[in-house]
């Protein structure tokens, strides 16, 4: 158990850390304004497309371990959950459209493609699983410090999903700094709390 989940600790910070530094050099691409899912399209999408995958099995592996770890089927479906829909993130890429990938309309397009649709559907369940796994996990965790800790988080994750989709909506010019900003406190958490369960 204790393999399963590092590699549910591991897959949160590298997910982390690949958008982080792709998105700092990928030509064309702004990362204070595009969310990741942009990372998937164009010549060097498959990078990112390989992080939603390769890190979503990791943490859906890892929730395997947490029901055990931690003493909570119920913490260990919503984080399986979570990386389920992280790997359909990656097999169904959004849409070209706010100028990326270069060359592409800058404009949000009047209709969208199925796959766009799913991986707009599985990004919700994404950004809804952390805030709901860390409400579940401050509830159920003995520590007083894990208790407080996730509960901060589900309020920060929870804001911040909230304040990414109006952005997305509004095309705001900081619409990529604030889904980046609410990925790093979920999936930090996310990590930390596999670790924890490893002892």
């Amino acid at each position: 158990m204790t393999f399963l989940l590092w590699s549910g600790a591991l897959g949160s910070w590298l997910f982390i850390v690949t958008f982080l530094l792709d998105g700092w050099t990928r030509p064309g691409y702004r990362p204070v304004r595009h969310p990741v899912s942009a990372l998937s399209l164009g010549s060097r999408g498959w990078i990112q497309t390989a992080n939603f995958i390769v890190c979503g099995l990791a943490i859906t592996a890892g929730a395997v371990g947490l029901a055990s770890a931690l003493d909570s089927v119920l913490l260990a479906l919503v984080v399986a959950v979570f990386g389920i829909a992280l790997v359909a993130s990656g097999v169904f890429p959004m849409d070209p459209m706010r100028a990326y990938p270069p060359g592409t309309p800058n404009e949000t397009p009047t209709e969208v493609s199925k796959r766009h649709t799913w991986h707009d559907w599985a990004g919700m369940v994404v950004f809804g699983a952390i805030p709901v796994a860390a409400i579940v996990a401050a509830l159920t965790l003995p520590e007083a410090g894990w208790a407080w800790y996730s509960g901060l988080t589900a309020v920060a994750a929870g804001a911040g999903f909230m304040v990414f989709g109006q952005a997305w909506e509004e095309d705001h010019p900081r619409t990529g700094l604030v889904q980046r900003a609410t990925i790093i406190v979920g999936w930090i958490w996310l990590g930390l709390l596999f670790a924890h369960a490893a002892g």
